[in-house]
């Protein structure tokens, strides 16, 4: 008799412990409770869908549920959700279509992913009003910007989503709003051009896409704004503006702008009700506490994905960090620690990367001096504008490239990076030295391969090395 795994969520963290756990141990047996309708997808593709690119909402699932059932012997159990844990019975409590109950485990992972924090304020709740941080809101809001483009949910859906598919504007809205200039806000706000909607982007911040540093921001806010894009920074929002329970304004201390939909997503909460309820700690970011396998302060029961913390690995400091591969390398992590092999779920070094209209957006590690002198660096940076093929190669046009360094151990610390083209997979060689604690030196010094299509005779990467080099070598140089 193998060990019985139970799993809550179905999906990036889940289905990979799920699928791990089975492959490796075929006597395990495997339980995935999921509360929706979808299993297995990737949200990250919602603003390709809203915007009309991806056609079919079932083109962002990656597994079907029969296959994950039948072809990989997972007892997925969708529509059913895990309301308990029984910790010292060993057990959880489940609501589902075939009534409530109590099911045992022997391992359990709360694999809960996370919710789209809103504003706190006045008319949240006004039809209108959006999150998409699950496909069902991503239909809903499609259907309610453009209603003759996509079709209502197969499946009757319950609560916002009902709300907010039965209510559907009198005519298709013109002007849609924006609240979190964030990366999910800009990918949206970039659907919503596609769409020729009017877009307002709102933001307390001074500026776009915060994280990726200054430099890098400046461009992506200059390239918005030559689309046409109202971009509304340092300015807070107030309230939403409703006329007969649907969205009509943003309010803010300027005054109220009209719009027809609203999304709003300033970050992520993880959710954490589930596991706070029987006493799994969380941690100092707010997401439940693990060690480097994943393990809670429950010996039988793990965490991962957006509901659990991650290491980061230049500061040694937990970190929330709720994103796609983070939370798919832990779930197999886990998977391959239940089946005998144990194995670290594995840490950050915060890369992220993402397209804002015609350009490519790229960060990795830490650029920003207060936080890397928070974190016990001496930093100093470098900022290139450099090429992406050779001068001589049609096609070339213009990358800008900023990256940080540690001056008393020559530590490369992080870059952010921003062009046409190339940026998005550059990045990747830079997370990589990052995670090997590669000085500056060392990353200028990697043979990189060279052909003028895809980049100049110094890559952007290593011609940003080279010059922060150099600074790092006028401070070392005796007086």
């Amino acid at each position: 008799m193998g060990t019985k795994f139970v799993v809550v969520g179905g999906d990036a963290a889940g289905l990979s412990a799920a699928g791990k756990a089975k492959r490796d141990a075929l006597d395990t047996d495997v339980v995935v409770f999921e509360r929706g309708d979808w299993a297995s997808y990737g949200a990250c593709g919602l603003p390709y869908y809203v915007e009309g690119r991806i056609a079919a909402l079932s083109d962002l699932q990656v597994l079907d549920p029969r296959k994950i059932i039948e072809d990989r012997g997972i007892d997925l159990r969708r529509h059913h959700e895990v309301t308990s844990i029984d910790r010292e019975a060993g057990t959880v409590a489940v609501d589902g279509d075939d009534g409530r109950y109590r099911e045992s485990y022997d391992e359990l992972l709360l694999a809960t992913g996370g919710s789209a924090t809103l504003p706190d304020v006045p008319g949240r709740n006004l039809t209108g009003v959006f999150s998409i941080r699950s496909l069902e809101a991503g239909r809903a809001l499609k259907h309610y910007i453009a209603p003759h483009d996509a079709p209502p949910s197969p499946r009757a859906p319950t609560g916002t989503a009902q709300r907010l598919l039965t209510h559907l504007a009198e005519r298709d809205p013109e002007a849609v709003a924006v609240v979190g200039a964030n990366k999910i806000g800009v990918e949206l706000a970039e659907a919503f051009v596609g769409r020729g909607l009017d877009v307002h982007v709102f933001d307390e911040a001074p500026r776009v896409l915060p994280s990726f540093g200054a430099d890098v921001a400046g461009m992506v806010e200059d390239h918005l704004r030559e689309a046409g894009l109202d971009l509304l920074l340092e300015t807070p929002v107030t309230g939403f503006r409703g006329s007969n329970g649907r969205i009509s304004g943003v309010e803010t201390a300027d005054g109220v702008v009209p719009v027809d939909a609203v999304v709003a997503d300033v970050g992520v909460e993880p959710n954490v009700d589930l596991a706070t309820a029987a006493g799994i700690d969380c941690g100092p970011t707010g997401a439940i506490a693990t060690d480097e396998y994943g393990l809670t302060n429950d010996p039988n029961v793990y965490a991962a994905g957006d509901c659990a913390e991650k290491r980061h690995l230049l500061t040694g400091e937990p970190v929330h960090w709720p994103f796609a591969l983070a939370a798919n390398r832990a779930g197999r992590a886990i998977g391959r620690t239940l089946a005998g092999r144990p194995t670290p779920v594995g840490g950050i070094v915060g890369t992220q990367v993402m397209k804002a209209l015609d350009l490519q957006v790229a960060r990795t590690g830490i650029v920003d001096h207060e936080a890397a002198r928070t974190a016990g660096f001496d930093p100093i940076s470098a900022l290139i504008t450099t090429i992406t093929r050779a001068h001589y190669y049609p096609g070339w046009s213009r990358m800008v490239v900023h990256a940080t360094a540690d001056a008393d151990s020559g530590r490369l610390l992080g870059a952010n990076m921003v062009g046409e083209e190339g940026t998005a997979h550059r990045i990747n060689s830079v997370a990589t030295a990052l995670a090997a604690e590669m000085t500056v030196t060392d990353v200028g010094s990697l043979d990189y391969g060279y052909a003028p299509p895809f980049g100049p005779v110094w890559d952007p990467v290593l011609g940003v090395a080279k010059v922060l080099d150099e600074k790092l070598g006028r401070i070392s140089e005796p007086a």
